[in-house]
């Protein structure tokens, strides 16, 4: 008699942001900005007025570290200079290479690039392309939500006028791209029909073992601690381990494959624990469940994208129930 595999998919709510590193925090994005802008004239001194701005470009995980490409546009307010009352500001508008380095959720960077400023107000006549540079740091909050605080500096020459401008700002970013989406649950498949038969034709009541697997109880990159979504999921382990109460369990950790193989089997070891943990505090005796860690040798999605990263940093819990099967016979 064939067996049948019941998957039931746990799916997870975001407590805080999975850690991110350097794959984290690929892909496009788009985002908009605000600060404080000094601005400086040949002849004249420096003043602060308001920046704000919009950008946006893509990121590339190479590693341990993140290359990336920005486009910007900002606008910087007028502010009256001395001496002479002179009151401008400009329009920046270019093109940078960023280098980052991601730890954690957070992920330092330089940025270098070129940028084209025109003046505005009585410095309209100011205008040209030079080198721009920046250095800040982003601090991703959710998968697809970040906050980025940045220095900047450029600037325009016009003859033996130059126009400076320093910005401190503060931007939210929006990354592209979907959720890990739920894994479908197997439809259950029906024991086929037994040809009639022609005489004594009986239905007889069989005990049969089935398999039945608990999949999807995610974690956050490099960490063994459940998130409120999966612990309000693991409620319902602890219903399956009430209503069969005489089977056993054995929950199992796997990881994506960041890392080495040696630290994700121990990471793997530790998620499997925290389940483990988790179900003993809520009733399910310690000596039902035995744990395994597989770190990275058993994915259930493509470890090349994001999505498929967070469904493969799980772990299963998998038993045998015994239920009825009818099935009938003849003599």
């Amino acid at each position: 008699m064939k067996k049948n595999t019941v998957h039931i998919v746990l799916a997870a709510a975001l407590l805080n942001m999975a850690a991110a590193q350097a794959a984290e925090f690929d892909g496009s994005w788009v985002g908009g900005k605000i600060g404080s802008n000094r601005s400086g004239m040949t002849g004249v001194d420096r003043r602060n007025s308001t920046t704000y701005g919009l950008e946006g470009g893509h990121n590339w995980s190479m590693g341990s570290f993140t290359l990336g490409v920005d486009g910007f546009a900002e606008s910087n307010g007028k502010a009256t200079h001395s001496p002479g009352a002179v009151n401008y500001g400009s329009n920046v508008y270019g093109l940078d290479a960023k280098l980052g380095l991601p730890a954690g959720n957070w992920m330092p960077f330089a940025k270098l690039g070129y940028a084209r400023t025109d003046g505005t107000g009585a410095a309209s006549a100011i205008g040209g392309g030079d080198a721009h540079a920046g250095v800040g740091v982003e601090y991703k909050f959710n998968p697809n939500w970040s906050l980025a605080g940045e220095y900047t500096s450029g600037r325009a020459t016009s003859g033996a006028v130059k126009l400076h401008n320093n910005n401190l700002s503060l931007g939210l970013n929006y990354y592209f791209g979907k959720s890990a989406a739920a894994a479908p649950v197997a439809a259950k498949e029906e024991p086929k029909p037994v040809p009639e038969a022609e005489v004594n034709e009986t239905w007889k009541t069989l005990l049969e073992n089935k398999p039945v697997c608990i999949e999807g109880a995610q974690f956050e990159f490099d960490s063994a601690r459940l998130r409120s979504g999966e612990i309000k999921k693991l409620d319902e382990v602890v219903s399956f381990a009430g209503k069969y109460k005489d089977t056993k369990l054995e929950a199992s950790g796997h990881t994506c494959n960041i890392g080495t193989e040696e630290y994700n089997r121990k990471l793997s070891e530790r998620r499997a624990e925290s389940v483990k943990d988790y179900l003993v505090k809520h009733g399910v005796a310690a000596q039902r469940i035995t744990t395994v860690g597989y770190g990275e040798a058993r994915p259930m999605a493509d470890n090349k994208t994001r999505e498929g990263r967070e469904l493969n940093r799980r772990v299963e819990v998998c038993s045998d129930i015994q239920v009825e099967m009818k099935v009938r016979v003849t003599e």
